[in-house]
Formats: C-alpha cells, sequence, structure tokens
C-alpha cells in the first residue's frame, strides 16, 4: 500500500455480502438498517467496494460483524473477507469480527485470522453481540488481541440496526456506552481501542475516555460530519486532534458525501491531514 499515494483512510466500512450472496445481516435487520439510513442501493461485494475506493485513492478498513449467538444469524465468513482484502491490497485492509461468546475458539481463531490471514485488526458490536465491553468473558479474546498487536474497534452509542422494528429487534443500546470501554483500555493500556461513530447519547462519554486514555481513538463513521456534536467538533480540533479518524461506515454513508459535509467543518487547516490520513497510520500501524 502507498501511503504517500492516499489521500485518506477509511477507517470504517462494511462487508455487507458474500461471494454468494450471503447477507451480514438478517432480511429482518437489513431491512430496517436500509430504513433507517434512507439506503436503496445494491449492497457491494467486497470486490467492488475495493473497486469504488481505488478510483477515489482511499483506503478501507473492512469488516463484518459476528453476532451469530445473539441473532442466530451465521456471519459473512472472516476467512472470505480477508482473501479479498488481499486481491486488493493497494486498497483494502482486512479486519476480522469474533464473537466473545465463543469463547476459547475465537481466541484460537483470532490467532489463526492474524498469522495465517493477515488480518490488521478486530471488529465487536456490543449491542448487536449482546454482551457488555467489560465482561471477563471477552478478556481472553483481548488479551489475544494486545498480543498480536492490532487494534479492536468498537460500536457505540445509537445503532440503525433493528431501528424502529419492534423491541428495536431485539436490540440492547446500553451495551454500547463507551464508559465501558474505559475498563478495557486500564485492564490493556497496550491495546489500541477505537471507539466508532459520534457516540450519542453518549457523546461526553466517549471524548472523556479517549482524553483520558493514550490507547483509545475516536472514528466519526455513520453520521454525516454537518450532525456532528459541537463538543466533538470542538475537541477534534484542539485536544483530540491526534485521537480522531475518518470513516464514512460504508455503504450506508459514502465517503463522498462524507468528505464533502467534512468540508464545512470550522477545522484548523493542519487538522484536517491528521484526521483524514494521519492518524490511522498510527492507530493501525501502517507506518
Amino acid at each position: 500500500m502507498d501511503l504517500d499515494a492516499l489521500v485518506a483512510i477509511d477507517v470504517h466500512t462494511h462487508a455487507e455480502v458474500s461471494d454468494d450472496g450471503h447477507p451480514s445481516l438478517s432480511p429482518e435487520l437489513e431491512a430496517g438498517k436500509a430504513a433507517y439510513f434512507k439506503a436503496d442501493t445494491p449492497q457491494p461485494t467486497v470486490d467492488e467496494l475495493a473497486a469504488y475506493y481505488r478510483e477515489r485513492r482511499i483506503a478501507a478498513v473492512v469488516f463484518t460483524v459476528d453476532a451469530q449467538a445473539a441473532t442466530g444469524h451465521p456471519p459473512i465468513a472472516n476467512d472470505e473477507v480477508a482473501e479479498a482484502c488481499a486481491r486488493h491490497a493497494d486498497v483494502l485492509i482486512p479486519f476480522a469480527s469474533l464473537d466473545p461468546h465463543r469463547g476459547r475458539a475465537a481466541v484460537d481463531e483470532a490467532r489463526r485470522l492474524v498469522e495465517d490471514h493477515g488480518v490488521r485488526g478486530f471488529k465487536f458490536h456490543p449491542s448487536l453481540q449482546a454482551f457488555w465491553p467489560s465482561d471477563r468473558m471477552a478478556y481472553p479474546l483481548y488479551e489475544a488481541i494486545e498480543e498480536l498487536g492490532v487494534p479492536a474497534l468498537f460500536h457505540s452509542g445509537q445503532t440503525g440496526i433493528g431501528s424502529g422494528l419492534p423491541g428495536g429487534g431485539g436490540i440492547r443500546l446500553k451495551y454500547s456506552n463507551p464508559m465501558e470501554l474505559d475498563d478495557v483500555a486500564v485492564d490493556f493500556p497496550d491495546l489500541t481501542i477505537i471507539c466508532a461513530h459520534p457516540s450519542v447519547p453518549w457523546q461526553d462519554e466517549a471524548l472523556a475516555v479517549a482524553a483520558h486514555k493514550p490507547n483509545v481513538y475516536i472514528d466519526l463513521s455513520g453520521w454525516s460530519p454537518k450532525y456532528f456534536p459541537p463538543q466533538l467538533v470542538r475537541q477534534a480540533n484542539s485536544l483530540l486532534r491526534h485521537k480522531v479518524l475518518f470513516g464514512s461506515d460504508y455503504p450506508v454513508i459514502t465517503p463522498d458525501r462524507w468528505l464533502r459535509d467534512f468540508e464545512q467543518l470550522d477545522l484548523k487547516d493542519e487538522v484536517r491531514p491528521l484526521i483524514l490520513k494521519e492518524n490511522a497510520i498510527r492507530a493501525l500501524g501502517l507506518a
């Protein structure tokens, strides 16, 4: 990957459909998500995602979510995502997802995925996977990820998945309070943690954890920048200028739209390249 040739690194994109057409979410949850984000375009394959990002000279972190224990829906295989990213290593960075409820099997799988398939990080979605990030159940998995030297990215705050469905599709928002990540950051100080999204309704909690813990970053995915909470913009422009990362949440939000709205934010000129690329190079260990 030629980092100098890239205009940005998007740390948050989704593998939504496998090569054989298997979706990342159940039909019910997928329909609810599409309605929430007003998305009416076909889900891209990873190969199509690569072509889209290559055209824009943007690199992208790609992952799916393994939430089978809570939802009963089998995930897209991590091996398939990693192999697809390997075909497009000039623009794609493979992350994997492992359900913490899998226990020791998830630990062994994490080591295999990094050592044999070049996976560069792991995605967790506490609300969808139905676990508290600070639950000791997940600690052996975090320990392995920390030893492997790759980041862990956690969904935080509200989620469009399940929104508007009866009972929210069974998804509980409480698991994704970013204050849960404070315990993880204390107990695993060498684990790079990325707190995904503006963490509404817990934005101040996310800012506090990122400011206090050197190993915690915030990604800006899932929202158009014009809707960012003002305190997030202020701190991204000052105290947290080295801790904030560009992320889109593609395909539900395109980098084209995100970057267009990002241009309208009142940010210092020297802060923009940090958010768009330089912070991600450090957080992802790409240098």
